[in-house]
């Protein structure tokens, strides 16, 4: 393994060859756009001007270059935000385009699991199984509108069934089944759902997790539901519910429903980490078009790829991953570890269905790393082309370790956007180069700024992530918000009419983003803003590390504690050697405005369910705040976790350090 990484700032990890610059999907677009438009387009970066410039054309832009049908005449018939109208005279469906995509040559889904053969499952039994499934949600009285849920690991039956439910005009949520029953009550019952698919279990980490008993708890806790759709995958039988197999064995030809525009497609969860998880209602043309730029455009991803993002139905990526279908990709579904029997079987996976797109976190990177695997030489990776990044900031070691040991002619795209979006905002693509911690450059559509607190837009420095105008993916609503009120806070209170992300930022001169963290949890320590994900990427690297957690507190005599949390890693303990290695190493590597003022040894960091720190609720705590009040259980990780934390709160008399 490269355990020393050459790294030069001012240079380039990759560099797109011509190839790349004369036949990805997004110069294609762009030769499109010029011959409509007669407006000269000679690189990405006039396309983006363009595309934020003329946000009306653009879209509309969009539309015809998939043929996504007739003109449909207005596009944006109300641009303020919030309450943007798009295509107000459109009908449509999202799950049109993908049956448009079917084809013999290829299969549809690849399913693989910890063991045995990948299963491949042709576009023709995708369909078929899905139209029976809709036939079946029709017979039971489910409408447009009406909500379907999943409590499903990442496997076929769940593409399936978000399909089918999208086809008849009912509107899909799902949870993964690492969930517990709470967690997944909390947010499918605000639905309250018509129908309930899941499956008996899945196996991970070498072992099977029967769920039956939290199907049943589920089941209990929703009087509305009219039938319950079972699918067996640990073998054993989940009482009064319908078969799957039987259900869909028949096949049939799927029909779908038009519906306007803005007609909700699915519901998707916040973390939830304080009261009841946000419900995020998307409709079915803003995700369409959001999501065929995001694949084709910004992805490069077409019919002649294998597209494997490691997800789960829990986070907004298994949507996205789905997307591969708008443009006639293979999507790969697998619900295991990526990191069992050995910390390289994600790699193992991917070299053998040959995927082209390969989608992970930076945790699992560095996890990686650490292991001391090198993936290129233990693993046949020639097809793939493309390691997608997200979930938190790409560190620079790492985006070289991956050049260096796993391809050096392979794209590597950290992408940042949100659940609110399903997308992103800032990301690669195939016609700019990427330098190593940073992201290429915003998204087409995506009128991206930083911004100081007084709304002014800065370069070189960090700032707050806003959008400035409106993108079709943004919610149509908040579930179970009927003025709006809810929605406006979450995004609109810091800057009237502009969107606020909660992330810090730094565009570059050459364009590229560094992205910090989340603003409401960024450390300022005597008036000097920090990036906890600085913090992390420095230490997290130490092999005696196995995760960090760093607060910023404030204290009631205006002083400000700031702890850094460290879990050692197996065979190593937090010794007053190991804190002058990481204070030493965040000193000269990062400044030494950023030594904490104290390193505690932790048992563990808690995360929500989708892998985000939990760095503001146990700021709370540190503070002193009540932990009911701070942190919904359900929605951690590991909640035994937080009462460490509260216990280590309390023993340092909450709002003053030890």
């Amino acid at each position: 393994m490269s355990t020393e990484c050459a790294v030069d700032s001012n240079r380039p990890q990759w560099i797109p060859s011509n190839r790349d610059l004369t036949e990805a999907h997004v110069t294609d677009f762009a030769r499109y756009v010029a011959a409509r438009s007669g407006i000269e387009l000679p690189d990405y970066s006039s396309l983006w001007r363009w595309s934020v410039g003329d946000v009306p054309a653009f879209w509309e832009s969009v539309w015809q270059y998939f043929d996504l049908g007739p003109a449909p005449g207005e596009v944006l018939s109300q641009a303020e935000m919030p309450g943007a109208q798009w295509f107000p005279n459109a009908r449509l469906n999202y799950v049109d385009q993908v049956v448009r995509q079917a084809r013999t040559d290829r299969p549809a889904i690849v399913s693989i699991d910890e063991t045995g053969p990948a299963a491949r499952l042709s576009w023709d039994e995708l369909l078929g199984r899905t139209a029976a499934l809709a036939t079946t949600l029709r017979s039971l009285g489910v409408r447009a509108g009406d909500r379907v849920v999943g409590y499903l690991p990442n496997i076929p039956e769940a593409v399936m069934a978000f399909l089918a439910t999208a086809a008849i005009g009912a509107v899909w949520s799902a949870c993964g089944q690492d969930y517990s029953a709470k967690a997944a009550l909390d947010r499918l019952g605000q639905l309250r759902p018509a129908v309930l698919i899941t499956s008996d279990g899945y196996r991970y980490g070498g072992r099977p997790h029967d769920k039956r008993a939290d199907i049943a708890t589920l089941r209990a806790a929703l009087p509305e539901l009219r039938a319950t759709i079972a699918v067996s995958k640990l073998g054993h039988e989940v009482p009064d519910t319908l078969d799957w197999q039987a259900i869909t064995r028949r096949g049939g030809s799927l029909e779908t429903i038009r519906v306007p525009f803005d007609h909700p497609l699915w519901v998707l969860f916040s973390s939830g980490t304080t009261g009841l998880p946000k419900g995020i209602v998307h409709g079915h043309g803003g995700v369409l078009l959001e999501h065929l730029k995001a694949i084709s455009l910004q992805s490069d991803i077409g019919p002649d790829d294998t597209f494997f993002w490691y997800t789960s139905p829990s986070w907004m990526m298994w949507n996205y991953q789905i997307a591969g279908l708008l443009v006639g990709a293979t999507i790969v579904c697998y619900p295991g570890s990526p990191a069992y029997p050995t910390p390289d079987a994600l790699w193992e996976k991917a070299a053998g269905i040959r995927a082209t797109v390969v989608g992970t976190s930076p945790g699992y990177v560095l996890a990686c790393m650490k292991a001391g695997v090198t993936p290129r030489a233990e693993h046949d990776l020639s097809a793939l082309r493309t390691i997608g990044i997200t979930g938190a900031p790409l560190p620079v070691k790492s985006s070289i370790w991956l050049r260096d040991n796993v391809g050096p002619d392979i794209h590597i795209a950290p992408i940042s956007g949100g659940t609110d979006v399903v997308s992103a905002f800032i990301g690669g693509v195939r016609t700019v180069p990427v330098w190593p911690g940073e992201m290429s450059a915003p998204y087409l559509g995506v009128a991206l700024d930083a911004w100081d607190e007084h709304g002014a837009p800065v370069r070189g420095e960090v700032g707050e992530l806003v959008i400035t105008k409106p993108m079709p993916s943004m919610p149509v609503a908040f579930w179970d918000d009927p003025d709006g009120s809810r929605y406006r806070r979450a995004y609109f209170d810091k800057y009237p009419r502009v969107w606020h992300h909660g992330d810090w930022v730094t565009i570059t001169d050459r364009g590229s983003m560094v992205v910090h963290g989340r603003s409401d949890a960024t450390l300022n320590r005597n008036g000097i803003r920090m990036g906890s994900a600085d913090i992390y990427q420095l230490v997290e690297q130490l092999p005696e590390i196995a995760e960090a957690l760093v607060i910023g507190a404030e204290q009631p005599d205006g002083g400000y504690w700031m702890p850094l949390f460290v879990v050692p890693a197996a065979g190593y303990e937090v010794d007053s050697a190991l804190i002058e290695r990481i204070n030493t190493t965040i000193r000269s590597e990062l400044s030494p405005r950023y030594v904490p003022d104290e390193i505690i040894a932790a048992p563990g960091i808690p995360h929500t369910r989708t892998g985000k720190k939990l760095e503001i609720p146990i700021k709370k705590l540190l503070q002193g705040a009540d932990p009911a009040r701070v942190i919904e259980r359900s929605a951690v990780d590991d909640p035994i976790l937080l009462d460490w934390y509260t216990r280590f709160s309390r023993r340092t008399g909450t709002t003053t350090p030890h």
